[in-house]
């Protein structure tokens, strides 16, 4: 069933009345915040069979999946914050230089104000949520925009919401872009949106006209390198989980391949054999094989699987809106498949015979949310050390995220800002430098006629 549209004037009262929240103090308090991190978290578990149910209609996604790259993200975030909110909520002490003494420095962290959530449809509980908790913990209020792509999950969703918290303090808003349109717009204390880099693009726009800080989670090809000196089973096993995790609807995934030339064949050899023994000899039949999430997605990356040799898999299935998981070899470089994001399970697999040659082609494009490199460790640091990405796993895929103690997000294209853990809470912060001046003692020498100056000179 499509979502209907939220009103204009429904949401400019919700963000009115969001502002009267803000203003009044009543999210600043410590306690307030640790409520509602504990109320949170207190749904997550009451609501767990009624948000796997939607995440398996809208997108076949296992309860298993929806577990592990959903709801345990977001409780894990909030058991994090509630460990050490108290921590970063304390000023922090700076050094005063003698020029400025008896002067005390710090800084104060306090919330932006009103925060703006935007989430796509691929992980449409862990996008929207995460953040959420970001929001909470900092002491801002918060307005949600779930994907429309995803309607199950964004009516759920907004009737937990609406459950646990009163809508001026959080509040879900639903549509499509229209919607969207209208919310960047409006004037808010921080955007935080992900995306794809087009949209991101936009985002950033409507921002500026109002000075908007914003956080932008976007996407990008994220190459996988082996190299000589890999495992090549332990890398053909979880270079096929990161790709098949989510249909490959993730914007972390491996995005393309580059291959040691001498390993070509029996990676092949070892890829078929991984996807077998995750998703069985027919992945339309595995429970835990995701859909791509509608027949335009469909569309668009079966269209991908003609623009090389299909070396595995290949098969689709436009009624379920199923695609097998597929490796392609002999893909031209300026071919679509190895200029845009796949975004879904077809792996499109170049090679090459010096690590210089990978290097200058990953370089030579936009700077990734990912990289991913399979080979000695000391050669896995020097590409990192001559490239650039996000983040980056040395002989695994995608686990880096499920590191809370690691910060999340792009660099350049792939995009800015991150989150996760403190960089969470500081994402809806302000650092406030405060000097305070004992009010008693005034130095002489900073006004004019600047008598003694000469003296003065030394310590400046």
């Amino acid at each position: 069933m499509k979502l209907e549209n939220t009103p204009a004037e429904r949401i400019e009262a919700l963000a009115a009345a969001q502002k009267a929240c803000f203003r009044s103090g009543a999210t600043l308090p410590e306690k307030f915040r640790r409520t509602m991190l504990r109320r949170f978290d207190a749904a997550l578990v009451n609501w767990e069979k009624r948000l796997c149910d939607a995440l398996w209609q809208d997108l076949h996604k296992s309860r298993e999946e929806a577990l592990l790259t959903e709801l345990s993200i977001v409780r894990g975030e909030i058991r994090h914050h509630l460990r050490h909110l108290r921590r970063w909520m304390r000023p922090e002490s700076r050094p005063t230089p003698l020029k400025l003494l008896p002067s005390k420095s710090r800084i104060l962290a306090e919330p932006l104000g009103q925060a703006l959530i935007v989430a796509p449809w691929n992980y449409p509980v862990q996008l929207l949520l995460n953040p959420l908790v970001g929001a909470i913990s900092a002491g801002c209020t918060a307005m949600l925009k779930p994907s429309p792509y995803t309607p199950t999950v964004a009516r759920t969703i907004e009737a937990m919401i609406h459950e646990i918290f009163d809508e001026e303090y959080v509040a879900v808003v639903q549509g499509n872009r229209e919607v969207n349109r209208k919310l960047f717009e409006m004037r808010w204390d921080v955007i935080f949106f992900t995306g794809s880099p087009d949209l991101g693009r936009q985002v950033m726009e409507a921002a500026a006209r109002h000075l908007t800080p914003v956080v932008l989670e976007l996407g990008g090809k994220s190459p996988c390198i082996v190299d000589r000196g890999a495992d090549i089973d332990v890398a053909a096993r979880r270079i096929a989980w990161g790709k098949t995790l989510n249909a490959g609807q993730t914007c972390i995934a491996p995005d393309y391949l580059l291959v040691h030339r001498s390993l070509q064949e029996p990676f092949v050899k070892a890829y078929k054999e991984a996807l077998q023994r995750l998703h069985g000899e027919d992945a339309r039949q595995s429970p835990y094989y995701v859909r791509l999430v509608n027949d335009r997605a469909f569309e668009r990356v079966a269209g991908y699987i003609p623009q090389g040799k299909v070396l595995v898999g290949g098969r689709t299935d436009a009624a379920e809106r199923y695609i097998e998981p597929t490796l392609l070899a002999e893909v031209d470089p300026a071919a679509p498949v190895m200029r845009e994001e796949i975004f879904g399970p077809v792996l499109p697999m170049l090679t090459f015979e010096r690590i210089d040659e990978a290097v200058e082609f990953v370089t030579g494009r936009e700077k990734p949310l990912a990289l991913y490199y399979f080979g000695p460790e000391a050669a896995g640091r020097e590409v990192l050390r001559r490239t650039s990405s996000g983040g980056a796993c040395l002989n695994d895929t995608i686990m880096h995220i499920a590191n809370d103690q690691l910060p999340f997000g792009g660099v350049g294209n792939s995009g800015m800002g991150r989150y996760h853990g403190r960089e969470s809470f500081e994402a809806f912060s302000h650092r406030r430098s405060v000097l305070t001046v004992p009010g008693h003692f005034d130095l002489p020498f900073r006004y004019p006629p600047y008598k003694g100056f000469r003296w003065v000179k030394k310590i400046l």
